[in-house]
């Protein structure tokens, strides 16, 4: 079974960070996480505040887990609000369905991990996410 490699992961890391500075965004952090949910490379840039890789974290490991990007889940959280609680409180806190995390695939379609971002709306943590995963030669969902 493929697995999603450090230097993918630091790649992907840093194309996402520069994307966040060649768009000015605020101060970022990004996390990428194996298929397991389990934490394979974070960054806090300078001047993002303490809470910014555990929201990254939290938001990529509910993409892990659901097998979908956070934005779908932040969709379907709407629809189903105590499901979402109930399961934020089951996984301790760890779930965030929150704009901002997608999966990582390989060519195959195959889940390698995610990554997720905080620092900036949903849709721009998103945006660099996105950015991170095609420099890494890999694809965004």
């Amino acid at each position: 079974m493929p697995t999603l490699t450090l230097a993918q992961a630091n790649t992907l890391l840093a194309a996402a960070l520069a994307a966040a500075r060649a768009a000015g965004h605020a101060p970022m952090a990004v996390v990428v996480l194996d298929e397991a949910g389990h934490l394979k490379a974070a960054q806090r840039e300078d001047g993002a505040s303490m809470f910014r890789i555990d929201i990254a974290t939290g938001k990529a490991w509910g993409a892990v887990g659901m097998g979908v990007s956070s934005r779908v889940l932040a969709e379907r959280a709407k629809g189903n609000p105590n499901f979402f609680t109930t399961l934020a409180d089951t996984a301790k806190g760890r779930f965030l369905p929150q704009t901002g995390a997608v999966l990582i695939k390989d060519g195959a379609g195959r889940v390698l991990g995610a990554v997720g971002a905080s620092g900036g709306s949903g849709d721009e943590d998103e945006a660099i996410c996105i950015a991170g995963v095609v420099a890494a030669g890999l694809v965004a969902a």
